[in-house]
């Protein structure tokens, strides 16, 4: 056993670093330790020095102690390899994707019970405004002081106030109880022959226990997840652990319902939702391989398997797998690798898959298995575009004659609606119709959204909220500001005066937040309680409701602005999606596309449903621009509070540009959302052939340069958004 480690500590800013071993303490490659830095004491990872080089080695006499090593399984070679391969293809510190492993510190500590608080029912004599703001923002949740603390928006001290005062309660929690096992032979489905042949190619692959990427490609309710659960099954019965990945944690909930019907009990549940107590009883479940079965958002995809025996990305197609800060990665990609370093398969599951992901498949990269038909009687539904220029909506309205009638006659069959617009709040933009005065948001270059149901003015990116003025700030008139454009919250106002007996939900992100709201919306579409869901993107996927026969898309031209390469696509696949929800059952489905362009190329696909010849199309005019998957991007993103620092560094770094052959640089340019959360912005892009290594490329670059610390510059491999 060496006496010296080589740690990654978790401070980004810092390279690996050598400690001493003191005698008795046991680390080997992978072993979570605790090392000093200065007077701090920081969490790290042991790892082999022949593969994190370390550009400050010292003599063994100048180095200091380990303190201490955590009481948990060493992260295994397999996920060290792709944490290495992370850092170097998304050129992010290797510290920032080893903290995503260590996503809870908690379950490195020792300790099996702690005491979580939760409200009494108990008013205390003396309210204050903060305490009355905690007990109403607690509700019926329960958590550690520090968590209500954060979920009030009040100190620790105000929730310990209320605990003295008897308005909340102690409870002791059991941390790391076992978690139920599920059954493969709980509750087998009856598959159709198309599922049953699927079904069989993926049990293969976990019997062959290798490597093995497979696209799952099936219509929307044809059962893509019935199919995949029999490789969980197969995989259960050998003894591995499963990883789903999901795209969104309102999903999460229907997943678990359909997950404890198939195997008699619910997976382990890894998301941003979770309390302290709950993370850290899931990680250690996960690292010593007693939890069998996670499904979570994209960080479950770093945890620290013990014995991974197969990974399963839903809806996989999703853009929301990307990561849009800190570590930019892509969670489908490094699912894809994840399964490399582990030896296990991985099935990307989808109805309307990445060109990305097609072109693998066309390489013969990835293995593919279709499910061509709806599962029973369920039939795919017909789709008829609404051409907006010939028959507008009556003047003030957003909702066609002809999709209001199909409206009347689903309420009459007492069948469910479903309208999407890919837009919340009630409308995009408010002005002064005196002035012309715009609501602009103070940290960004964005309006602000009008969301009448809160009665309050927000920023989208930064999050800046602001209550509606009375007056117009700019001429100071009373009852001039006027919404322009529609929102869902709009929509919803205008279904409420159309068919006022009809019982609405508008589902977005600000009102579907957690599982939990996620669970209640799909009990209550379940039992019928719902006539019409006006809804965002988050009721496009998963979701499946028999009684739901009926979807309008309020515009279908909204995701084809901005300039971005993969519009066309995400358009198709978006309103393809929506489009699915409709005649999942026994019922025939009808969609509505209302559009300025009922010609342009992606609408004729969504009408035709000739998805093959649209993405032919889009897959040709990718190659011709050298576009990915044929071509490389990166995005070199500047920033700064002052705008001439900014932009200093950024014209710096493209003077600095290396020529290379086979790769153009273009910008720097302010970018499209020039300011962000109070910070101005420039981006270069990086257009290169797809041979060549463009990390290295930049590495060295950037390397080569310094700037002031004020000034941040983050680099975006493979990026999804071009704002």
């Amino acid at each position: 056993m060496s006496s010296r480690a080589r740690v990654i500590v978790l401070n980004s800013a810092l390279g690996p670093l050598d400690y001493r071993v003191p005698h008795g303490m046991s680390v080997e490659p992978g072993s979570v330790v605790v090392a000093p830095l200065g007077p701090r004491h920081l969490l790290g990872v042991a790892w082999e020095a022949e593969r994190m080089p370390s550009d400050g080695e010292v003599g063994d006499n100048r180095l200091r102690n380990l303190l201490a090593v955590a009481d948990v399984p060493p992260l295994r070679a397999p996920l060290r390899r792709l944490i290495e391969w992370t850092a170097d293809y998304y050129l992010a510190p290797p510290a920032a994707v080893v903290r995503m492993a260590l996503s809870s510190t908690a379950a490195l500590e020792g300790g099996r019970s702690v005491v979580e608080y939760r409200a009494t029912g108990h008013v205390p004599e003396r309210m204050t405004a903060q305490r009355e703001q905690a007990l109403e923002r607690i509700g019926d949740r329960q958590g550690l002081i520090r968590e209500l603390a954060t979920i009030a928006d009040v100190s620790d001290a105000v929730i310990r106030g209320l605990v003295k005062a008897g308005a909340l309660e102690g409870v002791p929690v059991d941390i790391d109880s076992p978690y139920p096992v599920p059954d493969p032979d709980h509750a087998p489905p009856t598959l159709s022959d198309d599922q049953r042949a699927a079904a069989a190619t993926l049990v293969d692959g976990i019997t062959a226990a290798a490597f093995r990427p497979t696209l799952l490609d099936g219509v929307t309710g044809s059962g893509k997840t019935e199919v995949y659960f029999e490789a969980v099954a197969a995989a259960l019965r050998a003894g591995r652990q499963v990883l789903v990945l999901l795209p969104e944690i309102a999903l999460t909930e229907p997943f678990l319902k359909r997950f404890h019907d198939r195997f008699g009990c619910e997976p382990v549940a890894w998301h941003s939702g979770l309390r302290a107590t709950q993370r850290r009883r899931a990680w250690r479940a996960i690292a010593s391989g007693e939890a069998r079965v996670t499904v979570g958002a994209r960080s479950a995809l770093f945890l620290p398997y013990a014995n991974l025996g197969l990974i399963v990305v839903d809806e996989a197609h999703e853009t929301s797998f990307k990561q849009e800060d800190g570590v930019h990665y892509h969670a489908r990609d490094v699912a894809v690798m994840r399964g490399l370093f582990e030896a296990c398969p991985v099935i990307l599951a989808s109805a309307t898959p990445a060109i990305e992901t097609r072109h693998q498949v066309a390489l013969g990269k990835y293995a593919e298995v279709k499910l061509p038909g709806r599962f029973g009687v369920a039939q795919m539904p017909t789709i008829e575009a609404i051409d907006l220029i010939a028959e507008p909506p009556e003047r003030g309205r957003w909702i066609s004659p002809r999709l209001v009638k199909a409206m009347e006659e689903a309420m009459e069959r007492r069948e469910q609606s479903l309208l999407f617009l890919n837009r919340r709040g009630y409308a995009p933009l408010t002005l002064c119709r005196t002035c012309g005065h715009r609501f602009q948001c103070p940290n960004c270059t964005a309006w602000m959204v009008e969301h009448r149901l809160t009665r309050r003015l927000a920023c989208h990116h930064c999050g800046h909220i602001e209550p509606v003025p009375r007056l117009c700030p700019e001429c100071q008139n009373e009852d001039t500001l006027v919404a322009c454009g529609p929102g869902v919250e709009r929509i919803a106002d205008e279904v409420a005066a159309l068919f006022p007996a009809a019982r609405t939900a508008v589902v977005t992100s600000d009102t579907i937040w957690s599982p939990a709201k996620a669970a209640e919306f799909v009990a209550r579409m379940e039992a019928g309680d719902i006539d019409i869901v006006v809804g965002t993107q988050l009721v496009t996927k998963g979701y499946h409701f028999p009684n739901l026969t009926l979807v309008g898309v309020i515009d279908a031209d909204l995701g084809l602005d901005g300039g971005d390469l993969r519009a066309a696509e995400r358009t198709f696949q978006q309103i393809r999606q929506v489009s699915g929800r409709a005649g999942r059952g026994a019922k025939p489905g009808h969609v509505y596309i209302q559009t300025h362009s009922p010609k342009a190329q992606v609408m004729q696909a969504l009408i035709t449903g000739d998805a093959d010849a649209f993405y032919a199309a889009e897959t040709e005019a990718r190659e011709e621009a050298g576009a990915p998957p044929f071509g490389r991007y990166a995005a070199i993103i500047v920033s700064s509070e002052d705008q001439g620092a900014a932009h200093d560094i950024a014209r710096t770094i493209g003077r600095a540009a290396p020529r290379v052959d086979g790769m153009e640089v273009y910008g720097p340019a302010p970018a499209p959302l020039a300011m962000l959360r109070g910070r101005h912005r420039f981006r270069l892009l990086v257009h290169a052939r797809r041979a060549l290594d463009v990390q290295d490329v930049i590495r060295d670059w950037l390397g080569a340069l310094e700037w002031p610390a004020k000034v941040r510059v983050a680099v975006d491999v493979d990026p999804y958004s071009f704002l």
